[in-house]
């Protein structure tokens, strides 16, 4: 499975045939075997990371070394994740919607799969599994180029589930990992429309720009997260300090992570202490506005945003912080800032949360909570392809339906059109 050639992308098209037919029940069973032989391999797979992790530059950011690292934990995520894509309903063949037309003609609506998806994506090699299961499982089948620095992770991963799907009788792979690492590589699979019916990068601002200016087949966009939370002057402060400090710090190198926090003035002065306190174990960098600065004056890893900051999702301990005087202020800047990703409101007012949900135009919009929640696992979809920021097909964490489309299903007793 290491070569990549036009045999391989004819023998995926013909397995994304087969896997239209597949039971529920066949790939069901076919995810469960996989959680198990995750499972026992679990220390195996932990010292091929360590040897992605070995080869990572000295100076390599701690955000990026922790995207990449497996550990018995997140080996355990990886196989929960197997388990409940397993016990979700199967969306394909579901009746959407039917009727019967005046002349007779029964229409049925119904989920289908999309066929051959191509994910792209950087340094988390968990990412392989979650990606796969929910391909499968819609009945599509998957093309996964991961970035070299998990060569060693991913290349065990492969194994574990080609020889899991042959012991599930799945003749025909209904994924192929590609360990070729040229990109060179990468730009021909993007010009494959005729093998392959999406395309979804999973990564940095340079690899989904890449993608789009290169891409022949429709893109599915999780662009970056330059997600905001508004603090506005109703919020219950102690509350609202633990929702930024978990949005920003509980793990600062995903897309959902906070990078900017909004602060009505009137609680300004009485909030920003209180959040820098969380904080204060965390070595968090703060870039603060000229009010900030005033009120958090004197304060270690404190110093002033530049313009360009408001722009930066940096997927580190590194937080924005401006003070705004009003909800349309805090909403013109998140309009202006924003990724449209996941946005966030501290209040106790539900008609200024429900004006910030139907102003913001995000996938995702929070009422008193982290933004961290953005994500298939936790919305219980058992895991995502990613979180689309785009509009059209799909707007959120990616998962079983949302790797479906609808089409018409006509049955008709002789009917013609006059």
């Amino acid at each position: 499975m290491n070569s990549l050639n036009d045999q391989t992308l004819l023998d995926l098209r013909a397995a994304a045939r087969s896997q239209r037919k597949i039971s529920s029940i066949a790939k069901n069973q076919a995810l469960l075997k996989i959680a198990e032989r995750l499972a026992s391999s679990a220390k195996e797979i932990i010292e091929e990371n360590k040897k992605d992790l070995a080869a990572l530059p000295a100076d390599t950011a701690a955000a990026f070394r922790d995207r990449l690292t497996l550990n018995a934990e997140r080996i355990d995520g990886m196989i929960e994740s197997l388990k409940q894509v397993a016990a979700l309903p199967d969306p394909v063949g579901e009746l959407i919607e039917q009727s019967t037309l005046k002349n007779g003609l029964l229409l049925k609506k119904v989920r289908a799969p999309l066929g051959v998806i191509f994910m792209i994506f950087e340094s988390r090699p968990n990412v392989i599994l979650e990606a796969f299961s929910l391909a499968f499982k819609s009945g599509n089948v998957i093309l996964l180029r991961g970035g070299s620095e998990s060569k060693y992770s991913a290349a065990i991963i492969y194994r574990l589930m080609r020889e899991s799907l042959g012991a599930s009788g799945f003749a025909q792979a209904p994924f192929h990992g590609v360990e070729d690492y040229d990109r060179a590589l990468v730009e021909k699979l993007l010009k494959r429309k005729d093998m392959i019916d999406i395309v979804v990068p999973r990564g940095g601002d340079k690899l989904i720009d890449y993608v789009q200016r290169t891409a022949l087949m429709p893109i599915i966009k999780n662009d970056r997260g330059m997600c905001h939370t508004y603090v506005a002057e109703d919020a219950d402060l102690t509350m609202a300090a633990k929702i930024v400090a978990n949005a920003k710090t509980q793990r600062p190198g995903v897309c959902n992570a906070l990078e900017t926090v909004l602060v009505n003035e009137k609680v300004a002065a009485q909030f920003l202490p209180l959040l820098y306190q969380e904080t204060s174990g965390k070595n968090l960098q703060w870039h603060a506005d000229a009010a900030s600065l005033t009120i958090l004056k004197g304060q270690a890893r404190v110093t002033p945003a530049n313009p360009e900051d408001w722009d930066t999702e940096y997927l580190d301990l590194i937080m924005n912080c401006r003070v705004v005087k009003n909800l349309d202020e805090a909403i013109a800047h998140i309009e202006k800032h924003g990724s449209k990703h996941s946005e966030a409101i501290i209040t106790a007012s539900e008609e200024k949360a429900r004006t910030f949900q139907q102003d913001i135009d995000a996938a995702a919009v929070y009422w008193n909570a982290s933004t961290r929640f953005t994500d298939g696992f936790e919305f219980g979809l058992g895991g995502e392809l990613g979180i689309s920021t785009q509009k059209l097909h799909v707007r959120g964490p990616v998962g079983l339906r949302e790797l479906t489309n609808a089409r018409w299903l006509v049955d008709g007793h002789g009917q013609t059109r006059g």
